[in-house]
């Protein structure tokens, strides 16, 4: 009998949305809700016929593999793992099969609006105030969103609905990315920048820019200087295109006003983390993607996948 192990299923989702009664009945499987590293991981997996990846929680890089002596299909969630060595598995021809996105732009781009006006209305501050028995504060006068400037690096799918967002509360958007163009930015109903103008003209910056060689460390110590002391960043897309260290050095001198993070650096954020130290920061646990929709899409298209692969058909949904 197959050996099936799912990873890093935090939310224990996946039987609660999709039926895996066929592939219980012809498979052994195994589900683990908590992250797991080193011997730990290797545990779990080194005897597994079938890994479940739940996006890029988990790397699976080539030392790793090398150790997987009875690996024969991997399957994740998504539709693309900048955490998957995906090299070392053709080597092994190892098929890989990836299943369909679902709403997560949708979700993504409401949670990253929802910090956005969390950190700039101060709100968790606010309830803060109120749930210690006190009414306001001096921080109790609020700045309104309507005619500041929102800055976005990226203008995909996610920048282009924050872009909408921002245009319905009056805000002036500013957008840059490495292959931005003035009509791209026209048509969102943006100006299109340099980084640098971006960077010091925002009073919010958000990023919804892909992950690469190109753009990794984007925001950088120097580009982090070029920011108003009242700015705000957010950063619902990946970690790497913060220099982390540039950041909490400026929240901690007050260089800039606050941040608001749904990505880090090692997640789970170690408790001891200094992010978790920093004013005005608020923190939320990689929520963007993580939607009852779209984590029924992923279960479900699991299901289809493993299926598949169970009874000898055709790959599902094959990687190239």
């Amino acid at each position: 009998m197959k050996k099936i192990v799912v990873l890093d299923d935090y939310e224990e989702a996946y039987r609660r949305l999709a039926d895996w009664s066929a592939i219980e009945r012809d498979a052994h499987v195994e589900y683990y809700s908590e992250r797991m590293e080193g011997p730990d991981l290797l545990k779990a997996i080194k005897d597994a016929n079938a890994l479940v990846l739940m996006r890029d929680r988990t790397p699976l890089k080539a030392d790793l593999i090398a150790q997987l002596p009875y690996l024969e299909y991997v399957v994740f969630t998504g539709t693309r793992n900048l955490a998957l060595d995906v090299e070392a598995l053709k080597q092994r021809q190892i098929p890989v099969s990836f299943t369909e996105w679902g709403p997560s732009k949708d979700s993504t781009s409401e949670l990253s609006w929802a910090m956005l006006m969390a950190l700039y209305k101060r709100v968790i501050e606010q309830n803060a105030v109120m749930m210690l028995g006190a009414w306001r504060n001096d921080r109790s006068l609020l700045p309104m969103l309507k005619g500041q400037t929102l800055g976005l690096i990226g203008l995909g799918e996610i920048g282009s609905r924050m872009a909408r967002y921002a245009q319905a509360f009056g805000m002036r958007v500013l957008c840059w990315s490495p292959n931005m163009t003035a009509e791209r930015a026209q048509a969102a109903g943006a100006s299109a920048v340099s980084l640098d103008q971006l960077m010091s003209e925002s009073d919010i910056i958000s990023l919804h820019i892909v992950a690469g060689p190109t753009t990794k460390g984007i925001v950088s110590k120097e580009k982090i200087a070029l920011m108003k002391p009242g700015a705000l960043l957010i950063n619902t897309s990946r970690s790497v295109l913060v220099d982390t260290d540039a950041l909490v050095n400026a929240l901690r001198d007050e260089k800039i006003a606050g941040a608001a993070l749904d990505v880090f650096d090692i997640e789970p954020l170690p408790i001891d983390h200094p992010l978790r130290d920093c004013p005005n920061t608020l923190l939320i646990p990689h929520l963007g993607f993580v939607a009852e929709d779209v984590f029924k899409t992923f279960s479900q298209g699991v299901v289809e996948c493993l299926n598949a692969w169970l009874h000898g058909q055709s790959i599902v949904r094959p990687l190239p």
